[in-house]
């Protein structure tokens, strides 16, 4: 079902929005190789910047796989498919599509974030379930060292309303936030990543054992775990400003609430809290959305940490809310910002040759594995406190920045 926006941006910012993505998003930011077999899954309401991907794939010397998402189908879906449809998994069709691409492009356009809301949540969690293997296959080749992927926003009427904007100005944000405006938009992303590089290479040098982090509406202790590296910068999602890194699941407890909506699986929830405990989420509550997010939990792993991220407002030029995690975990603001994310960790958070360890490796060191990885987002104030390995302290974030 096509939606017909009321707003498209120019031809000129589709193709440096098509440029970022393709010429410094993949590869980790160093843009495609002549050869390379791009995948781009794009909603059919996207389909002006589906060309403009193809179009840069092209002229890049790339080979562009171009699939537009019909859009609405989602619900059509739920509402109609048996437990067979729900689970079918056609694995050798998708592995020999992994096998074939180096690259993903992601295209966000969600245009009824409610569309899901009257559907029962354990249809939705066990159709994502059978799909775990896809994005198992698609891990592994990324810690070989053979596939990237990143992710973007189209701009859509539904989004824009639900923040108060029009199209016209919610997409003067993404413009704004992605760099756009600018005559050389791959310039400032590599600008960005060089600032990033550099707290990177301050905060890996810290021999971490746990982060106490402590605002108005959180208490939370995070356990980094042994061999574990922060990361950020990589051209996985445009835009992003995040630091982050996976801790150790089991050595995470405290009390968070989450200030920010989550929209996620055509749901809405709404002012979320969680009690950790020894690793697992004890207790959890949304006034809105409480059944989703209950479902949500009770799957495999979803009730351990997968992420913890933080964002410094003085890189990032998200000034808005956006309705959208894509965009709302990377917004600056007075504090910047803080999310943690429930179920899956990023393997490649692990500092030596990833690609070598078994799956016991993974779960000694508290990596948690799961079909789910939601991030939830809080932008109130908070202090981060490093504790080291040495017993010595350091604040490593303070009033939405880093302090090292």
């Amino acid at each position: 079902m096509y939606h017909r926006p009321s707003y498209i941006p120019s031809q000129k910012i589709l193709d440096k929005y098509a440029q970022v993505l393709v010429n410094y998003a993949l590869n980790s930011g160093a843009g495609i190789k002549e050869n390379e077999v791009i995948q781009c899954l794009v909603p059919d309401i996207a389909k002006p910047l589906a060309l403009a991907l193809h179009n840069t794939i092209l002229k890049s010397g790339g080979h562009p796989i171009v699939r537009l998402i019909p859009t609405g189908f989602e619900k059509h879906f739920f509402s109609l498919a048996n437990e067979a449809q729900l689970t079918f998994f056609p694995e050798d069709f998708t592995k020999a599509r992994v096998d074939l691409i180096d690259h993903n492009i992601g295209i966000i356009a969600d245009v009824d974030p409610q569309a899901l809301a009257k559907i029962a949540p354990e249809k939705i969690i066990r159709s994502r379930d059978a799909q775990k293997l896809y994005r198992d296959w698609l891990n592994q080749k990324e810690l070989a060292g053979k596939f990237t992927w990143t992710a973007a926003l189209w701009g859509v009427d539904a989004k824009a309303q639900e923040v108060g904007l029009t199209l016209r100005q919610y997409w003067q944000e993404i413009i704004k936030a992605c760099f756009l405006d600018e005559a050389d938009p791959i310039a400032k992303w590599q600008e960005i990543k060089t600032l990033q590089d550099k707290i990177l290479q301050k905060i890996n040098k810290l021999r971490i054992d746990y982060l106490e982090v402590v605002g108005p509406d959180i208490n939370l202790h995070v356990a980094l775990g042994a061999e574990r590296k922060w990361l950020g910068g990589s051209g996985r999602n445009i835009p992003s400003f995040e630091i982050f890194t996976s801790p150790d699941w089991r050595r995470a407890s405290g009390e968070v609430f989450f200030n920010q909506p989550l929209y996620r699986y055509g749901q809405i929830i709404k002012d979320i809290s969680l009690e950790i405990r020894q690793g697992l989420v004890v207790k959890a509550h949304a006034k809105i959305g409480n059944k989703f997010l209950q479902a949500m939990l009770k799957s495999k792993n979803a009730d351990k940490i997968g992420e913890f991220s933080l964002t410094d407002k003085r890189m990032s030029r998200i000034s808005h809310v956006m309705a959208e995690t894509l965009f709302d975990e990377n917004i600056g603001g007075p504090f910047g910002n803080t999310h943690l994310a429930i179920g899956m960790a990023y393997r490649d958070a692990y500092q030596g040759e990833a690609s070598l360890l078994t799956e016991v490796d993974w779960e000694n060191l508290g990596y948690n594995d799961s079909a789910e990885h939601t991030d939830i987002i809080s932008t109130t104030d908070r202090t981060v406190t490093a504790h080291l390995l040495n017993g010595n302290k350091k604040i490593i974030y303070r009033n939405g920045e880093f302090r090292i």
